[in-house]
């Protein structure tokens, strides 16, 4: 079996072209083209939400998409499709039967997973592997998948006025393309509550919360950690944010030591 170490988007626009501005995604999507005229199978691996979905369906723009932990669908799948597309191959319960039916209808397949197979069923079922690394490691198309998301997001909330900055984007890549866009849509949504909104959320927050004997007590940190952590960051000492928070410098210290568990957890 034929394994190609590719680097592609995590992502295809509605057009199913890919957002590709790192080189080896450029690379990647000649690859992609040249496979669509082949009659091979392919696997693809990588992590969660790298793009191996979007990649597959690039490949086999109609191609039939169907859960190799469903034995029943995907033996239906594979008797009434030419050309599928598996997703989580490893979950399928007997590769020998699946095998026999795919050489009997003679379909073509792309199979994606997140776990490694084993070595003798890769080679018996593909021709070609094709490997997807992290988002992290693809920085040129971090960046353009940013601003896709972000005018998503802006037409989402229905503000044409507000332009793409990267730099001011709080990205998260710990999900690959999933956390991207979740990251780009908090980022963006931030820039737009008012206080208003703002309050609305923490009432209704706090609305499912409450009924203890000692609730303002015990719910008062919401309010104090997210203070006193953005007043680290804007002000650097607790001496100046005592200043600014008009607050006696030993009360503030009283105050981050009761809180630093809590603070502790919420960088975890």
């Amino acid at each position: 079996m034929l394994v190609a170490q590719m680097r592609v988007t995590a992502g295809a626009v509605a057009n199913n072209s890919y957002i590709a501005k790192s080189r080896a995604s450029l690379e990647a999507l000649k690859s992609a083209n040249l496979l669509k005229s082949l009659n091979l199978n392919v696997l693809i691996t990588g992590e969660k939400g790298v793009g191996k979905k979007s990649l597959a369906k690039y490949i086999y723009k109609d191609g039939y998409i169907v859960d190799g932990s469903n034995h029943k669908e995907l033996i239906n799948a594979i008797n009434t499709n030419k050309k599928l597309i598996i997703k989580n191959f490893s979950e399928i319960k007997n590769f020998a039967k699946i095998k026999d039916i795919l050489n009997s209808s003679k379909n073509k397949i792309i199979a994606t997973n997140t776990k490694d197979i084993d070595s003798r069923v890769e080679d018996e079922f593909f021709s070609l592997k094709i490997n997807i690394p992290p988002l992290s490691d693809r920085v040129e198309d971090v960046r353009a998948l940013a601003e896709k998301f972000f005018y998503e997001a802006r037409e989402i909330f229905g503000d044409q006025s507000k332009e793409f900055e990267f730099d001011k984007l709080e990205i998260d890549l710990s999900n690959n393309c999933y956390s991207l866009r979740k990251s780009v849509y908090k980022s963006y949504f931030k820039s737009e509550v008012t206080k208003s909104d703002l309050m609305q959320m923490i009432k209704s927050f706090l609305y499912d919360k409450i009924g203890g004997g000692d609730d303002y007590r015990e719910l008062l940190y919401l309010f104090d950690i997210p203070l006193i952590e953005s007043g680290f960051e804007k002000f650097g000492s607790q001496l100046a944010m005592s200043k600014a928070f008009g607050l006696n410098r030993n009360t503030l210290r009283k105050k981050i030591n009761s809180y630093k568990k809590d603070m502790e957890k919420g960088k975890k």
